[in-house]
C-alpha cells in the first residue's frame, strides 16, 4: 500500500482564531456584555467563588453614563441570566430590574470604575486562596509563568477597609489590573467582562500555588527581567479576554 503523502500546511489566514467582537451600535454592545456577565457569574459560581449574599460582578453599560450591570442582591451565581440583571447608577439607585442591589459592596465597583473610564469590568468576589493572601498582607509574588502576569501590575491595600472606604479602594488599585485588599481578598479590572474575570480566576490560582509552594518550602522567584519579559507577552487583557474563552464556552454547553 503506497504511503499517503503528509498533508500540506493550511494556510495561517485560513485558521480560525477568535477575537473580541465589535458591534455596530450600543444595544448590541449591551446585549452582549450582560451575556457575557451572567456567564461569567455562572462560572464564578461553578468554581465556588461565592459566600452568601457576598461578591459582585459589574460591567460598564456602553451607553448610559456612570450606570452599570450588576447581580443583584441575595441571588446565586448560578442562577442567574442577562434578564436579572440589574441597571444601576453611580449613586446605587436601580434604573432597571425588580431586585435590591446591595448598595455598600457595589459602591465600590462604582468608585473603580469612576477612577478608571477604561475599564469596562470590576470583579470582587469570594475565593479560599486570595482571602488567604490577603490574610497574610502579601502580593502576588513571581513564582510561576501564570503569576508574572500580574508581577509589577497589581497593589495592596494594606490595611482593612470596608465598604464605607470606597474611594480608597479605588485609589489603592490605581492603573493596575489587581488589588489584594488585606483580610478580605482580590479584586480585578479589565477592559472586558471576560478579562476581569480571567484576571480574577487567575489571582486566585497564583495565590493557590504561592501559597503550597510555601509550605512545602522555600519558593525560588522568577528574575524581574523575566518576570517582566513574561508579564509583557501574557499579561495584557487580550490574553485575559482568549484565555477565558474556553471557560465561558464549557459553562455555556452545560447551562
Amino acid at each position: 500500500m503506497a504511503e499517503q503523502p503528509v498533508p500540506a500546511p493550511v494556510p495561517v489566514e485560513r485558521l480560525g482564531f477568535e477575537m473580541p467582537p465589535a458591534f455596530a451600535t450600543a444595544g448590541e454592545e449591551r446585549a452582549h456584555r450582560k451575556q457575557r456577565l451572567a456567564g461569567v457569574l455562572r462560572l464564578l459560581g461553578r468554581l465556588g467563588y461565592e459566600d452568601g449574599v457576598g461578591g459582585h460582578v459589574s460591567a460598564r453599560d456602553p451607553e448610559f453614563e456612570d450606570c452599570y450591570w450588576v447581580n443583584p442582591f441575595g441571588r446565586a451565581f448560578a442562577a442567574l441570566g442577562p434578564e436579572d440583571l440589574l441597571l444601576v447608577d453611580g449613586q446605587g439607585r436601580v434604573r432597571q430590574g425588580q431586585r435590591r442591589v446591595n448598595q455598600l459592596a457595589f459602591a465600590v465597583h462604582a468608585a473603580v470604575h469612576r477612577a478608571r473610564p477604561q475599564v469596562v469590568a470590576v470583579v470582587r468576589t469570594q475565593a479560599p486562596y486570595g482571602r488567604a493572601l490577603a490574610a497574610l498582607g502579601e502580593l502576588i509574588a513571581p513564582v510561576t509563568q501564570e503569576a508574572c502576569a500580574f508581577y509589577e501590575d497589581h497593589a495592596l491595600l494594606d490595611e482593612y477597609a470596608g465598604a464605607e472606604d470606597a474611594e480608597r479602594i479605588a485609589g489603592a488599585l490605581g492603573p493596575y489590573k489587581a488589588l489584594v485588599l488585606r483580610n478580605q481578598g482580590l479584586l480585578t479590572v479589565g477592559d472586558s467582562v471576560d478579562a476581569a474575570a480571567w484576571w480574577f480566576i487567575a489571582a486566585e490560582r497564583a495565590a493557590q500555588v504561592q501559597l503550597i509552594a510555601r509550605a512545602a518550602g522555600k519558593a525560588v522567584l522568577i528574575s524581574h527581567h523575566s518576570a517582566v519579559a513574561t508579564r509583557e507577552r501574557f499579561g495584557s487583557d487580550l490574553a485575559a479576554w482568549a484565555n477565558c474563552q474556553p471557560l465561558l464556552e464549557a459553562v455555556a454547553s452545560t447551562s
